[in-house]
């Protein structure tokens, strides 16, 4: 599970450039400028994806029928005659030749989110409709398999709880400073690239190399933002476009989460009445408000003393993590994931020796622990790159006791302090998304991370969109994985027509 503040999945946050600057004239940035020529005509050399015979995703991608290359591109697109990296692509090609729409890429949300691996998941979600696509999936720069970046983190998040006080919050803020300084340190020449901005220039450069003059573009979550950056630098290049956990571009900042704290509270109480009527099974207590409680119980257990769960040690900044992740998703197999967590955390929380399940473990291991470094790097600079922005600490601990009373689990992490406070200033101003593009709007009403009220408001800017809304659902990514059929079949009807709805959509939670 990847730890993304604004990934679908739960395992899991100003100069002028030559091209695509926003600031540009539209004439100006239809078409590459000289020295970018190189990148925008580059050929692309397609090859298997396995890397190895331990490579589950190349394998996977392999045994589909995709290829994979690596697209060169500039680090910095005002200096295009500098250093270079590159972006690691999937292409699964079209199958129905005679009614190919074009490519589509992908991207499956974070900051930091690989999305290499979606061609295959996507054509099955997809059905026929797949068939007329070219399916493209993007690892963005310094993602994945494209060119890396790690700030060498003993933990795999910037994302953590200030915890029950203001000495838990203190705390917050030396690791914040902490983790910032360590990627200054290790990364510090190539911080000032990894934005979104610079990404949306990349996934140009990969439309121009696949020889497309538009693309179709797929988003969840935090792939929305970089989808509505896109329209905004490149526009008239897109065709068929789904967003998936929309965020208003207007809000996004360096708490990011903060919209979700209402959501989150509430999901946790929804959850908590799901795990009551199944006390035989988890022992967690036979109301909502004794399950509650059993969660408060392990959080206070876990500020008087790190918890002992197998070769892992759980403290008060990273257990509501845990809950986070958990309530991304409200379907059974989800809710009864995190239902086991929390018997096992239970357990632990009396001094029991205990050993984590798959899902708990797989948790831990990616916030806890050095092997979660890279994405949460990558999520850090990317976030922190677009939008670092002095604030003051006291301003993050006056909004965590400003919602506390009533949201007691998720404000002191919604609210909480991260590493961009301490990050360098970007060296671009954030985007300003003011076009009016066609595109289908995916949310739930009670979607945790990508609030509804971030649909709502892109779908009052871009008064050619529509928005397909799953009342009821606390659920963060609906197209696929959830299974609700009526938005499976209205996101496939637009893709294989490319006409939009006639009116904003409603599909009841299945």
């Amino acid at each position: 599970m990847r730890i993304n503040a604004c990934s679908r999945s739960a395992v899991a946050a100003a100069a002028m450039l030559a091209v695509g600057a926003g600031t540009l004239p539209a004439a100006a940035a239809s078409s590459p400028t000289e020295p970018l020529k190189r990148y925008y005509d580059q050929r692309v050399d397609w090859h298997k994806c396995a890397l190895g015979p331990d490579d589950a995703t190349g394998r996977e991608l392999d045994a589909a029928g995709a290829r994979c290359a690596d697209i060169t591109v500039p680090l910095d697109y005002s200096d295009p005659g500098g250093r270079t990296i590159t972006v690691a692509i999937s292409r699964l090609r079209a199958t129905d030749r005679a009614n190919r729409v074009g490519a589509m890429l992908l991207n499956n949300g974070g900051p930091g989110g690989p999305s290499l691996e979606m061609p295959p998941g996507m054509a099955r979600f997809m059905g026929k409709t797949a068939g007329k696509f070219d399916l493209i999936g993007v690892d963005p720069r310094f993602v994945g398999r494209s060119t890396p970046l790690d700030c060498g983190w003993d933990v795999g998040s910037m994302i953590f709880s200030a915890g029950r006080d203001r000495a838990g919050f203190d705390r917050s803020v030396a690791r914040g400073r902490d983790l910032a300084e360590r990627c200054r340190r290790t990364d510090g020449d190539v911080l000032p690239y990894v934005t979104t901005r610079n990404t949306a220039r990349d996934m140009d450069v990969v439309r121009a190399a696949l020889g497309e003059k538009r693309i179709s573009y797929f988003g969840y979550s935090y792939g929305s933002y970089l989808g509505e950056v896109f329209t905004e630098l490149f526009p008239g290049r897109t065709d068929r476009m789904v967003l998936d956990g929309v965020i208003d571009p207007a809000r996004y900042n360096q708490t990011l989460l903060a919209d979700s704290t209402a959501a989150n509270e509430r999901a946790l109480r929804d959850w908590a009445a799901w795990v009551a009527a199944r006390h035989g099974t988890y022992g967690l207590g036979r109301t909502p408000k004794a399950v509650l409680a059993s969660v408060d119980r392990i959080e206070e257990a876990a500020a008087e003393k790190p918890l002992r769960v197998g070769r892992f040690r759980v403290d008060e900044h990273f257990l509501p993590i845990v809950f986070f992740g958990g309530l991304g998703s409200d379907l059974d197999a989800a809710r009864a994931d995190l239902a086991t967590a929390t018997r096992t955390l239970a357990r632990a929380a009396d001094r029991e020796p205990v050993e984590p399940g798959p899902w708990l473990t797989e948790m831990l291991t990616a916030m806890t622990t050095e092997a979660g470094s890279h994405q949460g790097s990558v999520q850090a600079a990317i976030l922190c790159g677009d939008v670092a922005a002095r604030r003051g600490t006291e301003s993050y601990w006056r909004a965590i006791q400003a919602d506390r009373g009533s949201a007691p689990f998720a404000s002191p992490l919604t609210h909480n302090i991260t590493a961009c406070e301490f990050w360098d200033r970007p060296v671009e101003a954030p985007t300003v998304v003011d076009n009016d593009v066609p595109a289908l709007l995916v949310n739930a009403t009670g979607d945790t991370r990508t609030t509804y009220s971030g649909a709502r408001r892109v779908r009052e800017q871009w008064t050619r969109s529509r928005l397909l809304t799953v009342p009821g659902a606390n659920q963060h990514g609906v197209y696929g994985d959830y299974g609700n059929a009526c938005v499976d079949g209205r996101v496939n009807d637009y893709l294989a027509t490319g006409k939009l709805p006639a009116h904003d959509l409603i599909c009841g939670a299945e």
